[in-house]
């Protein structure tokens, strides 16, 4: 498989989810372009991997995140970006430095058991659960920043599935 640099990738859908009931309704158009094989993928990664991958983000609040936080320095200008990523969404691209494929939870799953884990996930997200642990990069967040914030993240990874 040649990798794609997802940076410059121009074969995007445009979201933006205003609620978890918006990713819900995505996710349904997703899975069912996948049963009648008209899903396309402009990514890297396959719809089950995507939706597992924004699920394991969502979880890691709750059940730890899978590294330490990075150099304050580091921290510092990501809390300055936080307001424009709530606001503007966030860039296709980013990898985290010394993670091999740049990020965690893409093992590979089929489209159904990406989507359940994605819904689980969505479900824990609005429930009245308390996140236990603070975001490596924006530390303490207020619950609607951190459903924002997993909206944000959703948007740009499922912006590359096309049903």
């Amino acid at each position: 498989m040649v990798m794609i640099d997802t940076a410059k990738a121009a074969q995007r859908r445009a979201l933006r989810f205003d609620s978890i009931d918006d990713v819900f309704a995505d996710i349904d158009r997703i899975v069912a372009a996948d049963q009648r094989g008209t899903l396309r993928c402009t990514g890297n990664w396959t719809a089950g991997q995507t939706m597992g991958h924004v699920a394991a983000w969502i979880n890691y609040a709750y059940d730890g995140f899978p590294m330490k936080p990075p150099p304050w320095f580091v921290r510092v200008i990501l809390r300055l970006l936080k307001k424009r990523y709530l606001r503007n969404g966030m860039p296709a691209g980013v990898k985290i430095p010394k993670v091999e494929g740049g990020t965690f939870g893409t093992e590979p799953l089929s489209t159904a058991d990406g989507a359940a884990r994605l819904r689980k996930a969505l479900d824990r997200l609005r429930s009245s659960e308390p996140a236990k642990h603070d975001s490596p990069a924006w530390g303490p967040m207020p619950d609607e920043e951190r459903i924002a914030i997993n909206l944000r993240h959703a948007e740009l990874h499922l912006s590359f599935l096309h049903p």
